[in-house]
């Protein structure tokens, strides 16, 4: 049984990316397309699908907004299996929960508070941080329909443990289904009392640092499946600006976060909280063993 790709709707115009990028993803899958609608409040509150739907923003209800999304799914891919769900609970609770019996969950950046686009919405960094499945967090360009089709590489940040490391593993099977290469990023830093008063000759901490970060790639890549092209790349400065900046021509940025012994839900670093809030393409967050 192939678990459906879920994403979460609310009739903005990112909500509708994300519908586009999960119809995307499910036709290369093969896998079902589940639509889901959570919220406490009986009517719409936005802009963008009243003018899709010719109505005041106050005669939108919750079915409206499930059937735009799955007409504009199967317009888009036909041959995807579609169903909706609406749930009057808080759409933070019911993703989590509906991300139990999926095999990825999809999100838009933001929701429809009107904060600037830059700034990811509280419900995608919650539901980010605590999914049981893969999650993604569709960014990028702010034309209101993603573009059709697979395009650039999968970048995957590489973190500190880097053997058999989860975000790795996803990375080359996105890549292997889109049929793009593999491009591993670590971000290495030489900190400033090392040039200044380490007794290594100059210059040296740097290479030791950027030796250190060659050395992970390798780890990481160590067990990559045959059959896709990896890249390995090493980047002095800090992590998740060099992710971002990786992002900018990229189709898919992967990075893990780690599994809290003992606690629900994920641990997102700094650099996790970086790149979600200014990546320029979608992120995919891989859970890791604690």
């Amino acid at each position: 049984m192939i678990l459906p790709i879920v994403v979460g709707v609310d009739g903005s115009g990112t909500g509708l990316r994300a519908v586009d990028w999960a119809a995307d993803e499910a036709a290369v899958r093969g896998a079902p397309l589940r639509l889901v609608y959570a919220s406490l409040w009986e009517r719409y509150e936005g802009g963008h699908l009243a003018e899709d739907l010719h109505k005041p923003s106050e005669e939108i209800m919750a079915e409206d907004i499930v059937e735009s999304a799955a007409r504009r799914a199967r317009g888009r891919r036909p041959d995807v299996r579609v169903s909706t769900a609406v749930l009057p609970e808080e759409p933070e609770y019911a993703l989590v929960r509906e991300s139990q019996e999926a095999s990825l969950l999809v999100t838009g950046a933001r929701g429809r508070s009107g904060l600037a686009a830059a700034l990811l919405g509280s419900v995608s960094l919650t539901v980010a941080g605590h999914a049981h499945c893969p999650t993604v967090v569709v960014r990028g360009d702010l034309d209101d329909r993603a573009a059709a089709g697979a395009h650039g590489r999968v970048v995957v940040g590489v973190g500190e443990k880097p053997a058999g490391s989860a975000a790795v593993r996803f990375a080359f099977e996105e890549a292997r289904r889109r049929g793009v290469p593999v491009e591993a990023v670590r971000a290495w830093r030489c900190p400033a009392y090392e040039t200044a008063d380490h007794p290594l000759p100059a210059g040296e901490p740097a290479r030791l640092h950027e030796r250190q970060a060659v050395e992970a790639l390798e780890e990481a890549l160590r067990d990559a499946p045959a059959g896709v092209e990896s890249r390995r790349r090493t980047v002095e400065g800090r992590t998740h600006t060099v992710l971002v900046d990786a992002s900018r021509d990229a189709g898919l940025l992967v990075v893990g976060a780690r599994r809290r012994p003992g606690r629900f839900g994920l641990q997102l670093s700094r650099v996790v909280h970086g790149v979600l809030h200014h990546s320029a393409c979608p992120v995919a967050i891989g859970p890791e063993p604690g």
